[in-house]
């Protein structure tokens, strides 16, 4: 009796043991340190300032929401064509940094809700006198955009508003044509509207936004593996109270001197 009444104890102790283990591993899970995915140069979404810090919009938003939540944060620049597998490892647990939701990706990641729209915009130098309020008013105007974004693809898949317009100038970047759209070569730059704003918010006296939309629209999400419900839903939560007291509107005027979030 003695022995079993020992043995009884020994299994007693075993379990405490591995409850209390089981307890220290829980509270580690929670304080995990959560590793951010992100192309870093991709400004303003996420890009390396001149101090090698990697900054920008995205970058504010993980920052407060991992902060919200009682845990460290880690920015990893990533092979941005190798997203889904870098995510699918487990080298990184979120990915954010301006990605669109769409139902093919959503077949192997797990998404936030819709937090910002991707959207086409329209961009005139201030000062000038020049209405456009659709599509059909860009007819006889002189209009420029990035060469290889999604503004030249629309434009080159609808044939007969590219051929309504005088010109259409493609550029190897958005600030060679925000240049010439300030020295008076072009009359508008149609293009991504968190690029534009961007430099708006750089130069307020030279360029100006016009709420007019050219193309379809998507919308950013933040991304997360399948199995990381857990993960999604908590920081889902913090960054819902982030838009209900003001923050993420804070967050979008310092960057693009407007609220431009959902």
């Amino acid at each position: 009796m003695k022995k079993i009444f020992a043995l009884c104890m020994m299994l007693v102790l075993a379990v405490t043991a591995l409850a209390g283990c089981g307890s220290d591993t829980g509270k580690k899970e929670a304080g995990k340190k959560i590793v951010v995915g992100l192309d870093d140069n991709f400004p303003p979404m996420g890009f390396k300032n001149e101090q090698n810090e990697i900054v920008g919009f995205d970058i504010d938003l993980a920052k407060e929401a991992a902060k919200r939540l009682g845990r460290e944060v880690e920015f990893k620049a990533i092979d941005w064509n190798s997203k889904e597998a870098e995510l699918k490892s487990g080298r990184v647990d979120i990915l954010w940094n301006g990605l669109d939701i769409t139902e093919k990706r959503k077949e192997n990641m797990l998404f936030s809700d819709p937090y910002m729209d991707n959207r086409q915009i329209v961009f005139i130098a201030k000062g000038k006198q020049i209405a456009i309020a659709s599509e059909a008013d860009l007819a006889g105007k002189t209009i420029g955009t990035q060469s290889g974004g999604t503004t030249e693809e629309y434009f080159e898949n609808n044939a007969a508003l590219k051929g309504s317009m005088k010109e259409v100038k493609y550029y190897p970047d958005y600030i060679n044509a925000f240049m010439d759209l300030e020295n008076g070569r072009l009359d508008a730059v149609v293009g991504d509207e968190i690029i534009g704003r961007y430099y708006i918010s750089k130069h307020p006296e030279e360029i100006g936004a016009v709420e007019t939309v050219i193309g379809d629209v998507s919308q950013f999400g933040f991304a997360f593996r399948k199995e990381d419900q857990t993960l999604r839903d908590e920081v889902q939560k913090v960054f819902n109270e982030m838009k209900a007291d003001g923050t993420v509107g804070k967050i979008s005027e310092k960057w693009f001197a407007k609220d431009i979030t959902k």
